[in-house]
């Protein structure tokens, strides 16, 4: 696990980090612009990478623990690591694309949920509601503060709304690895957690469900990463940001 430990970036570092979350936010809003009717999930993927390709990052996700494809996309019911496909995206739907792009040794993070048409009142309050957690777990970092306080006020106000957050699956550390420490939950409390240590990163990603939090696991085929749908398959939306943490405050590196 030591590897797995946050270490503060140095200066150039963080600039290594800046330029790859830039990069990974250009490529999940130039893919977004393709969500529409009949389009299927394997071609907004080859989208991804083809883009990924052309300001010359990687998807981080091909090859990892197996997984196939550059991107995860997960429809109306799938929480997360959705695999792409031949299905054809309909109007009413709902999809979280998530991208992560590698450049110089550094990992950049993010993801949307993008609608199809004209979705229901639910599904749109829904995913409003899921950027906002995400939005309000942000505003609750502090440095030296812990995760607990992010993931308490995520799922104070996601619960005031109705809806449940997922509390195994969650945000993560990132810049020389993809995944590392810190966990950084929906759900928590204040002053607990793991400590929140300047000059790393990690994402803030929750996932809010229509109903039930819980979820059921299936396989992906040659992989051991897992993708996941709500046990009651109602909805399920989320939104991805990756972090830098300052000496007072924070910095969101995803924004194109």
């Amino acid at each position: 696990m030591s590897s797995r430990k946050p270490v503060p970036l140095t200066p150039e570092e963080i600039q290594k980090m800046r330029t790859v979350c830039q990069m990974a936010a250009r490529v999940l809003n130039h893919t977004g612009k393709f969500v529409r009717e009949g389009i299927t999930t394997n071609e907004l993927d080859l989208i991804a990478d083809d883009f990924t390709k052309s300001i010359g990052g990687t998807s981080a996700c091909i090859g990892y623990h197996g997984y196939p494809k550059a991107t995860c996309i997960s429809v109306n019911d799938v929480v997360c690591h959705g695999l792409p496909s031949e299905y054809k995206i309909k109007t009413g739907d709902i999809l979280n694309i998530d991208v992560t792009v590698k450049k110089d040794g550094f990992y950049g993070d993010n993801s949307k949920t993008f609608a199809c048409g004209v979705i229901s009142p639910l599904a749109t309050d829904l995913v409003d509601t899921a950027f906002k957690a995400m939005m309000i777990g942000i505003e609750a970092i502090t440095p030296n503060g812990y995760t607990g306080d992010i993931g308490f006020e995520t799922n104070k106000f996601v619960t005031r709304k109705g809806y449940t957050t997922v509390k195994e699956i969650g945000g993560h550390g990132i810049g020389k690895i993809f995944h590392g420490d810190p966990f950084v939950p929906a759900f928590g409390k204040r002053g607990r957690g793991e400590r929140i240590i300047p000059w790393t990163c990690f994402t803030v990603e929750p996932m809010v469900n229509e109903g039930v939090d819980s979820f059921d696991e299936f396989d992906i085929p040659n992989s051991s990463v897992k993708y996941y749908r709500t046990t009651d398959r109602k909805l399920s939306a989320q939104f991805e940001h990756t972090v830098l943490i300052t000496d007072t405050g924070y910095e969101i590196l995803t924004i194109e």
